[in-house]
């Protein structure tokens, strides 16, 4: 008997015990759909986090508060947070700073602002972020369209404003880019002058570069002051050679300006782009096993509960199988046929789960203004195990119907 025919035996079979064998395979498939979706929204996230990180490339580190990086709290051990960087501080440290690099200066004013442009207004998820001259080009933006900020500007404090692209859609979607700047938006009624439009960014997280406004230092001050917790810092050297030197002159620079004795600790902290990078990964990794684990535990239920009913099924075609071994059926194709079966049923949930794993982790991803992911290895993986839980689940009542009497089983009823 050819594995053809096996399988068209197999499905004769689940149609004969439909609810069954639907039952069962959407164990299976429950199983299948939270690996899945976890590792898909796992991939996803950790794609955007890392392109967006990479983009600033490895040529370029952040000078911190001490207990905020993603260093703060590895391993679940908060260090204590050293004192914000205030505005005064993080301007000494750019006039200081004499190493060959670009730093630049900025700040998070807002992350639930309404920007408004006549009648149009988005919703109240937009941030507001304060920046110097060097921004754009530390943090890897791009300009679509429109000019930078210019230093003069950043210290003046112009109410002008740079837009993120997808807001830039959503407040003009009938005009062309050219035609978008010099137009007036308000924030807080506070009107700004459109200076220029990003290119578009992508999202990693709760954050997204699209759905973000970037303003002069000095006009986040005056408007969004009260609101800055503390003053970001970010260097840009020319090449990635120079990193570590450059980081050790930033350190020394910025233990002068928050007057730290040559015996004290540092109350701030020096991240690299790449460090983050390797960060995210191998935290990343740690939630992949652990997915991996819930969904072996929820295949675990489901290949017990997949070899009750294979012994179940056994016993109700005992008859059947008799028949089969009394015209000629050999051991090995009635154990071959009952294998099949199981892994006819682990595979059908197994597709059913992959198909909504990828919807479901792709959701979240969405959510968190991820991109779409079709998570190749985590398919391969998803049939692999349904092919494993089959097998194992099938395996013991097929040897026991492989073993039965052809007398004794056609006698049965």
């Amino acid at each position: 008997m050819t594995i053809g025919e096996n399988i068209s035996i197999a499905f004769n079979a689940i149609r004969a015990n439909l609810l069954r064998a639907v039952l069962t395979l959407l164990i299976i498939a429950f199983g299948i759909m939270a690996l899945v979706g976890i590792l898909t929204s796992i991939d996803a996230i950790k794609n955007s986090l890392t392109n967006n990180l990479a983009s600033m490339g490895t040529n370029t580190f952040n000078v911190i508060r001490k207990g905020t990086g993603l260093m703060g709290g590895r391993r679940g051990k908060r260090r204590r947070v050293g004192d914000k960087i205030t505005f005064k501080q993080a301007k000494m440290f750019k006039e200081r700073y004499h190493y060959p690099a670009v730093v630049s200066m900025s700040a998070l004013g807002s992350t639930s602002s309404v920007v408004k442009y006549k009648k149009k207004e988005t919703d109240p998820n937009i941030t507001v972020y304060g920046a110097d001259e060097n921004y754009l080009d530390v943090a890897g933006y791009k300009l679509a369209i429109g000019r930078n900020i210019t230093a003069i500007e950043a210290d003046i404090g112009r109410n002008m404003v740079i837009l993120g692209n997808a807001l830039a859609q959503k407040l003009f979607p009938n005009y062309s880019l050219e035609n978008i700047i010099g137009r007036q938006v308000s924030i807080r009624n506070i009107n700004f002058q459109v200076l220029a439009i990003l290119e578009e960014k992508g999202s990693s997280m709760t954050f997204s570069g699209d759905r973000m406004v970037i303003v002069p230092l000095q006009t986040l001050r005056k408007y969004f002051g009260s609101q800055t917790s503390s003053y970001n810092l970010s260097v840009k050297v020319p090449n990635a050679i120079n990193i570590d030197p450059a980081m050790a002159e930033a350190e020394g620079v910025f233990r002068q300006v928050r007057k730290i004795g040559i015996k004290e600790e540092s109350d701030f902290e020096l991240e690299k782009s790449d460090g983050l990078i390797s960060l995210i990964v191998e935290n990343t990794a740690t939630l992949q096993l652990s997915a991996i684990f819930i969904g072996l535990i929820t295949l675990l239920g489901a290949a017990i509960g997949l070899m009750n009913i294979m012994l179940v099924s056994v016993t109700e075609r005992t008859r059947e199988i008799g028949i089969c071994k009394s015209l000629g059926a050999t051991r090995r194709t009635v154990l071959v046929q009952f294998l099949v079966e199981a892994v006819v049923i682990c595979q059908i949930g197994g597709v059913v789960g992959i198909i909504f794993g990828i919807i479901a982790g792709n959701w979240v991803t969405y959510m968190v203004g991820g991109a779409f992911v079709v998570p190749w290895a985590w398919i391969a993986l998803g049939f692999t195990l349904c092919f494993i839980v089959g097998i194992a689940s099938g395996l013991y009542p097929a040897i026991k119907a492989s073993k039965l009497d052809p007398i004794e089983a056609l006698r049965y009823e």
